[in-house]
């Protein structure tokens, strides 16, 4: 495994790499991804493999241009193009009907196809370098919380990586929201683009409940982004554990002192964009504690705070 700092001269040494069938993670808006070739399913195979993913969870795929588009999905329609003339570059991923050519590991069978295009320099110029989209999910083991460094990456899946492309800290901090387009379309996960930004462009979604298996999407499952240690999610009358050590993660900066081992706030004014970007650097850190057990509080579920939420419910689902 290498661990290379993103020069434009190692953005050049990764793209050979996805070219040649191997694996990269790399950073996004968002979260660190995984990245391989999407028209090389061994290399897709690759990502399976090193994240211990089942294959049923299908991959979103990460374009340099929405003209890239057209070598993934059958058709674009006019609400697609809207939100793609609004949203891309960035955290919005879009589920279409895919062309034959897109392997059926990365789609997980399915006749659809998960797509979007970062905003972030680095994932853009590693496509371009590339020549091709890239398949990518988050960059850790499957089910554990995403990374948002690139040391998150390495101590995660060491080895099992070709090159890590070291990008600094990922800011948005929470993976895509994902559209499958329709009539009406729907909303399969919150995440880094507010719902309500969404619903200003192409009306009113419908909501996808999480399902047991057979995702159409990936962080469908009910349970995901779980750190190792036990997890809870507290309301602000639920009384702490008692004789335990407790790592606490507060939305705001707290009015008094609490008795806990180890405490990570998510931001000091109750900022939901700054509580995003900080929330798995924080989970990670509590889960490296050494602590009994992981108390979290809840967000007001609105904007970005639905999709904390999200990841929060997942968790305390282990």
């Amino acid at each position: 495994m290498k661990f290379l700092k993103a020069t434009p001269t190692h953005i050049q040494e990764a793209a050979q790499a996805i070219r040649a069938g191997d694996i990269v993670a790399f950073p996004t808006e968002t979260v660190y991804g995984l990245g391989a070739d999407v028209f090389n399913p061994v290399a897709c195979a690759k990502i399976f493999e090193a994240k211990q993913r089942p294959q049923f969870d299908p991959l979103i795929v990460h374009v340099e241009s929405p003209t890239q588009v057209e070598k993934l999905a059958s058709t674009i329609s006019p609400r697609v193009k809207i939100l793609i003339d609004k949203f891309w570059p960035g955290p919005l991923t879009l589920i279409l009907p895919k062309r034959l050519e897109v392997p059926s590991i990365v789609t997980a069978g399915l006749d659809t196809v998960a797509v979007r295009m970062p905003s972030h320099p680095i994932a853009i110029a590693l496509i371009k370098a590339a020549g091709t989209p890239i398949a990518a999910p988050s960059a850790n083991p499957f089910g554990y919380l995403s990374p948002t460094t690139a040391k998150h990456v390495r101590n995660q899946l060491g080895d099992r990586v070709s090159i890590i492309l070291n990008g600094g800290a990922c800011p948005i901090g929470v993976e895509s929201t994902i559209i499958k387009m329709g009539d009406p379309p729907v909303l399969l996960r919150p995440g880094g683009l507010p719902l309500e930004d969404i619903e200003q462009e192409i009306g009113k979604l419908a909501i996808a409940n999480p399902v047991a298996s057979a995702p159409e999407a990936p962080g469908q499952l009910k349970t995901h982004y779980s750190p190792r240690t036990p997890f809870i999610l507290a309301r602000p009358s639920t009384p702490l554990p008692r004789g335990k050590n407790i790592g606490y993660l507060s939305f705001k900066k707290p009015t008094h002192k609490l008795p806990v081992t180890k405490l990570e706030v998510l931001s000091e004014t109750g900022d939901l964009r700054e509580a995003a970007a900080n929330l798995f650097t924080c989970l990670h850190r509590l889960d490296e504690a050494g602590v009994d057990i992981i108390v979290a509080e809840t967000v007001p579920e609105e904007g970005l705070g639905r999709a904390i939420m999200n990841r929060l419910y997942k968790a305390a689902s282990q």
